[in-house]
């Protein structure tokens, strides 16, 4: 009989990598729902190629999940993985570095065959070469032991041998302690049609469990506990779902039809899949034959009074940006979501960068102001996605909603709110005449505007009386006309501005972290950088660092407190996952100085890299 030593750890940090066609985000998602039932905190980062079909064997092939498991409240997916799972040499050697002296690395042996080790680019095995001395490396048979647990499931050998994923997911599973219920429930459900495929992976499941448990060869075991969580209804969502759940839970909440006009483009792709399966709520999708007709059939849907949503990915704003100026100028409420990736042009479509601020806040001609959001986490795409349509509706205009890779595709355990939790919004459509002729006949006049929001109003077409000319051409104030005046076009332009720098006045007040309040620096973070910086900001203190974090969800107009506080702090950090867009701003804006901390390598910032920088910056005197 085998013994097995088990231990308890707060979190553990797990990467599962190998080729594209190893099942890897397969893995790393099975095993992040297994955790999530567990009670676990938990946090993801998928990380894959773009090419569809990567050469296999190769660096640039290799596709890898990471995920931290919790038993308090995390961020991050974590900086270094404490288990590194590589299914053949590539997956090795693109990972490796990430790790730490004494991390586990766990292989499938029989991947590195001499053509193998080669592909990856090593001149020795590294399994024997001693290069990783540092680690405690377990090598595990995985092919040769799935093929095995498979002989008499009727599956053809290389059907078995695909099954391998699941076993190493049986191993992990049983390492740290968790059941295969979950797995194997999933496992009947989705081969529920291909029987011999549900069969081969069951057995390899088993297989990795079972190795697990009687190889002396492998002994070590964790357990890391659940999180303590408010009581409610939870369920792992990414950022994608997340903003897909919160546009159809706003046009619940304002009564409106929801339009998706869009173009199939990576990352922002999934937002189209999952609203498209949601016809039950009324959505109507619209998949368009490029990104002009997708936000163009999305402002057609605006002016005919339902919540009108184009969705895309970096390159794919640029070539909506003619059409959001007419949203402008038309002053309709439009949404557009933008999952930023690597730029520019086609970049690294997979990976993850913050660098569309300046385009979504200047990238039109002429000036075209409108509201910019930007979701901190991926739960909080949720909200941001009611916020974004209660701003659009309530105040008539086009808003940019900022949205990453990161999060569209990383998860996290989210408490499913009541629907009586949600604001209500108020489509308040125009109902009758607001104006009278020269000689006192009622009128409808579409720019005259509310005297809070400076909203004009939103008269959909086919209602008698409501009649009114819409086009690019710059329109006569209060009276809808095509104008030509410059007096008028000045004036235009103004209310325009006006009414998105008057959006302020709605947003509730900035919280910001600081809670010894003594902190000399301040970190200023937008969007999806929360998690990092968090994490980061946390790591400095427990250094002895006073510091204090600030992330800000509304980029246009920037919130009316944001000048006073920052001019508290004697130094002001901005870590963005760009040259340093929002740095410059500020600086424009309040007139301050401020450091600036970029990366652009297409992975999100660790906690170490936040923490040595507010190190540096606490060191450096103003």
């Amino acid at each position: 009989m085998v013994v097995h030593e088990q231990s308890a750890l707060e979190n553990v940090v797990l990467r599962f990598a190998g080729d594209s066609g190893d099942g890897m985000q397969l893995t790393g998602e099975r095993f992040t729902s297994t955790s999530a039932l567990f009670g676990n905190d938990l946090a993801t980062l998928p990380d894959f190629p773009a090419e569809i079909r990567a050469p296999a064997g190769t660096l640039g092939g290799v596709s890898s999940f990471q995920i931290q498991i919790a038993s308090y409240d995390i961020t991050t997916a974590g900086d270094s993985p404490h288990v590194l799972v590589a299914m053949n040499p590539a997956g090795l050697r693109a990972n490796v570095h990430l790790l730490l002296p004494g991390a586990m690395i766990i292989v499938n042996g029989d991947s590195f065959d001499e053509r193998s080790i080669a592909k990856a680019g090593y001149r020795t095995n590294p399994l024997e070469d001693g290069s990783l001395d540092s680690f405690n490396v377990t090598s595990v048979p995985m092919t040769t032991l799935t093929t095995e647990a498979c002989r008499d499931a009727g599956v053809k050998p290389r059907d078995a041998e695909r099954s391998k994923n699941f076993f190493a997911l049986g191993l992990i599973l049983w390492t740290f302690s968790r059941s295969l219920e979950a797995t194997l429930e999933w496992i009947e459900r989705h081969f529920a049609n291909r029987p011999t495929v549900a069969e081969a992976n069951r057995r390899a499941l088993h297989a990795g469990y079972h190795f697990g448990e009687t190889s002396e060869m492998y002994a070590p075991r964790f357990d890391v506990a659940p999180a303590p969580y408010p009581s409610g209804d939870y369920t792992n969502i990414t950022g994608s779902a997340a903003l897909s759940w919160g546009f159809i839970a706003a046009a619940h909440r304002s009564g409106l039809p929801l339009f998706l006009g869009s173009y199939p483009i990576t990352p922002a792709s999934d937002i189209l899949h999952e609203l498209s399966g949601r016809k039950e709520f009324g959505v109507i999708t619209f998949q368009a034959e490029d990104e002009i007709a997708a936000v163009g059939a999305a402002i057609g849907a605006a002016y005919g009074g339902s919540i009108g949503l184009t969705t895309t990915s970096s390159p794919g704003l640029d070539l909506k940006s003619e059409a959001i100026g007419l949203a402008v100028s038309l002053e309709l409420p439009l949404i557009i979501v933008d999952v930023q990736r690597a730029g520019p042009s086609t970049g690294m479509p997979t990976k993850v960068e913050q660098a569309d601020l300046s385009h979504a806040l200047y990238g039109r001609h002429g000036e075209a102001p409108l509201p910019v959001l930007a979701a901190l986490t991926p739960s909080d795409c949720f909200s941001a996605a009611i916020e974004a349509v209660r701003i659009a509706v309530t105040y008539r205009t086009p808003v940019v909603l900022l949205s990453d890779a990161a999060l569209a595709n990383a998860t996290e355990p989210w408490r499913i709110p009541e629907l009586d939790e949600l604001p209500v919004i108020d489509a308040h459509f125009a109902n009758g005449p607001n104006a009278r002729t020269d000689d006192g006949a009622p009128a409808f006049h579409p720019f005259v505007r509310d005297a809070s929001t400076l909203a004009r109003p939103w008269a959909p077409p086919g209602v008698a009386g409501l009649e009114h000319r819409v086009g690019g051409l710059e329109k006569a104030d209060e009276l809808g006309h095509v104008s030509y005046d410059g007096a008028n076009h000045e004036r235009m332009t103004e209310l325009r501005a006006a009414k998105v720098a008057g959006v302020a006045s709605s947003y509730p007040a900035l919280v910001v972290d600081d809670p010894q309040g003594d902190a000399t620096v301040l970190v200023v973070g937008w969007g999806g950088t929360y998690g990092s910086l968090a994490a980061g900001v946390a790591l400095a203190r427990q250094r002895g660092a006073h510091v204090a974090h600030l992330q800000l969800r509304y980029l246009n107009p920037l919130p009316r407190d944001l000048g006073a506080i920052l001019a508290t702090y004697e130094r002001v950090l901005v870590p963005e996952l760009n040259l340093g867009q929002l740095a410059r701003l500020l600086r424009a804006e309040y007139l301050i100085d401020v450091a600036s901390l970029h990366k652009m390598r297409g992975a999100p910032f660790t906690s170490t890299e936040i923490a040595d920088a507010i190190d540096a910056a606490i060191r450096e005197k103003p």
